[in-house]
């Protein structure tokens, strides 16, 4: 599964009596494009600068922290010494876009020791890479530390230009908002307090959460983000929009005066920058993947990624609830046996979704609202003990259902509401994920909707981030893969532990079914390849079919053409995608629907074809022992020409391409629901052109002749 090689070049500079100021250490990237510098100004304190194509992409960077029980730690400092290595080597994804991932990068590791009475130590190592850098601090085990409670890690983006930013506000509870489209100095991330509608938002500072992309005007694409988010608070960048300056801004907690506790030695996230001359090249980057450790679970091989369907969106539209009806008698909430005849978890109805995915090589359904307590956790404080994750609902026969799904060669998919009721789930983890074991299934959908409980903490903060951590790492020894929704963001931790498949982390599909704003524009999903794909899967549940639902909703609708949702299954990324919408919608449209039975959902090799931040994405992906390509392309409001160069394709062969693109005359609002299919031959020297209405897109499947 590995292929090591590794080449180690390295040198050590004592700096003791060294003149700070004239400390100057860089290394480059392996093809000299990007170059970090690492100095110590006059007053001891560290700093940093990146070139890019000689051009100063960050200029004269500080770095440093304030602890709330000793002196900070960001000047006084002298070098003590550095250490330049290269590494090279090539490691396979169990699952992924593609299989094999190149990490080649130089390192630049500097010691530092403090020139006062305490004589702290704190190591900064500079990972960098050809797509951008990854940057740490290390606190290694000293004897006159022991523990570090940091109040703010000062971390800087001193930036050259004001970049053309897409951004989402610096909440500390949620990512759930629509993205802004600013220059860097117009950020406003307050202005989002007063129109934001979603069950929980904390918006404290001036700040955006990661990743952050920007474009300047000399095409220059960033993207600022974190790596191995591991026992620490998630970081927001707090913007100084006079300065052009980005700092960091930890989450924090209502319940302690720190915003981290660690005991040494320990090592913090990476703080990233990709770099690139191009918006695809952006998609394109391994940095955040690259930047976490090696597998530590072993064989995976027991989580297959999948196509699901399942007992959700109608529940979105009204046609089902997640509860089953019951009464508070004397206190207690009863089951008089007494249902509202709306609820959606049903034997019969679950059946019904697994036969429909039998049909159509779809291997999972998703079942929620199966478990008791959904009557009694919307609007209550203390939630705690609503959901015992085992219990089922008078009309939901979980033997029958799992009997029934296993002969039909279908899994189900698990799902916990934990309501951010941390103390419940984290007591009874064993005996859910026990009981998955039992039946087989080895997937769950985990959520978190609401303020969390313990009151005072937040979903971002170090609390919970290691509550997500600790149950995908336990959720392994049972065999257990975890698709978070309400989750912290993703960090490239897949690596690490594979069975964390996907999460949810942004404005999902199903805003479009209720939300009183209008739902997600069209522009949404050609920001979020570009923003929050850059940080990892996507659970969004494409394929909606039915896109006015006006007979449920008669004021909401998915704003995109039935081609574009085709091809998100190839745009946004993720190894467990969703056939959202209704079995009855799909049977009343077989054509599109067999684009959803073909396109693949593990990948050896993925190119981006073309792109622009927030306007266009273009993504062909290889499948995996197959050998089928598919491509999918989307826009935003806008219509356009696409032009398709197919050299990607092996050059000895003929493919049969099936076109799935908007018809005439198609719009995302006005005629959503026109499409052509038609199916031609191509090859590696083929180029076409398609034509995308406002709001649409196409998907291809191309199979080897």
């Amino acid at each position: 599964m590995k292929l090591l090689v590794i080449l180690a070049i390295a040198f050590m500079v004592s700096c003791k009596k060294a003149d700070n100021n004239q400390v100057n250490l860089s290394t480059t990237s392996p093809n000299g494009n990007i170059k970090v510098k690492l100095q110590l100004n006059k007053e001891g304190r560290p700093y940093y600068l990146v070139h890019f194509k000689n051009k100063i992409v960050a200029d004269t960077s500080f770095l440093g922290f304030e602890f709330t029980d000793a002196k900070a730690l960001s000047k006084n400092l002298e070098i003590t010494g550095a250490n330049v290595t290269n590494f090279n080597e090539t490691w396979q994804m169990p699952w992924g876009e593609q299989l094999d991932v190149v990490n080649h990068y130089n390192e630049l590791k500097v010691e530092l020791e403090e020139i006062t009475e305490l004589k702290r130590k704190l190591n900064i190592v500079f990972r960098v890479y050809n797509d951008g850098i990854g940057f740490r601090y290390e606190f290694p085990q000293q004897p006159s530390w022991a523990e570090a409670r940091i109040k703010e890690e000062h971390t800087e983006f001193n930036l050259t230009q004001d970049y053309k930013t897409f951004w989402i506000p610096g909440d500390w509870d949620i990512y759930e908002h629509l993205y802004s489209t600013t220059k860097l100095s117009e950020i406003d991330a307050k202005s989002y307090i007063e129109k934001t509608n979603l069950a929980q938002t904390y918006i404290p500072e001036n700040a955006v959460n990661t990743p952050v992309t920007m474009v300047g005007e000399d095409g220059v694409h960033l993207s600022f983000h974190e790596a191995a988010l591991l026992d620490y608070s998630g970081m927001t960048l707090k913007v100084d929009t006079e300065n052009l300056n980005l700092k960091s801004h930890l989450v924090g907690s209502e319940n302690t005066d720190y915003k981290v506790k660690r005991s040494l030695p320990f090592n913090t996230p990476w703080r990233t920058i990709q770099i690139t001359n191009s918006a695809p090249e952006l998609i394109e980057s391994n940095l955040i993947v690259n930047l976490n450790e090696s597998n530590k679970l072993g064989d995976v091989s027991w989580f297959t990624p999948m196509k699901y369907t399942g007992v959700w969106w109608e529940m979105h539209l009204g046609k089902s609830t997640w509860d089953y009806g019951m009464e508070m008698i004397d206190g207690q909430w009863t089951d008089i046996g007494k249902a509202h005849g709306k609820h959606g978890a049903t034997t019969e109805n679950v059946k019904r979704f697994i036969d429909f995915s039998a049909k159509n090589n779809i291997k999972g359904v998703l079942v929620e609202g199966w478990n008791t307590g959904w009557e009694r956790w919307i609007g209550f404080e203390d939630r705690e003990g609503v959901f015992d994750f085992v219990t089922p609902y008078p009309d939901y026969d979980l033997d029958a259902v799992t009997s029934y799904a296993k002969e039909k060669g279908v899994e189900i998919i698990m799902h916990h509401e934990t309501s951010a009721a941390t103390q419940t789930y984290e007591k009874q983890q064993d005996t859910a994920y026990a009981l998955m074991q039992h039946y087989g299934m080895h997937a769950v959908k985990s959520g978190y909707v609401g303020k969390i409980i313990p009151k005072g903490e937040y979903h971002h903060g170090q609390y919970m981030v290691n509550q997500y951590n600790n149950a995908a790492i336990k959720a392994a020894k049972y065999e257990v893969a975890v698709n978070a929704h309400e989750p912290i963001k993703a960090t490239g931790l897949r690596r690490t532990y594979p069975n964390i498949i996907s999460r949810e982390g942004l404005r999902g599909q199903e805003f479009n079914a209720w939300s009183t704003d209008g739902g997600n524009p069209p522009e949404h999903l050609p920001i979020v390849a570009f923003t929050r794909m850059l940080a990892g899967p996507i659970d969004f549940t494409p394929g909606i079919f039915n896109i006015k639902f006006d007979e449920y909703k008669a004021d909401n609708q998915v704003n995109t053409t039935l081609a574009q949702q085709l091809a998100l299954y190839v745009v946004i990324y993720s190894p467990v995608q969703m056939a959202a919408d209704l079995v009855e919608h799909y049977e009343a449209n077989p054509e599109p629907l067999q684009f959803i039975k073909d396109v693949g959902v593990d990948w050896e090799e993925s190119k981006v074809l073309n792109g622009a931040v927030g306007d266009y994405v273009t993504i062909a992906r290889k499948e995996r022992g197959t050998g089928h390509w598919f491509v999918g392309g989307i826009t935003d409001e806008n219509s356009r020409t696409i032009a398709l160069d197919f050299s990607f394709l092996d050059a000895d062969g003929m493919y049969e391409a099936k076109i799935y693109k908007d018809g005439k005359n198609a719009h995302w609002d006005d005629n959503p629901l026109a499409i052509d299919i038609e199916k031609i031959e191509l090859n590696s020297t083929s180029k076409i052109s398609i034509n995308l209405a406002e709001g649409g897109g196409f998907a291809i499947s191309l199979k080897k002749l």
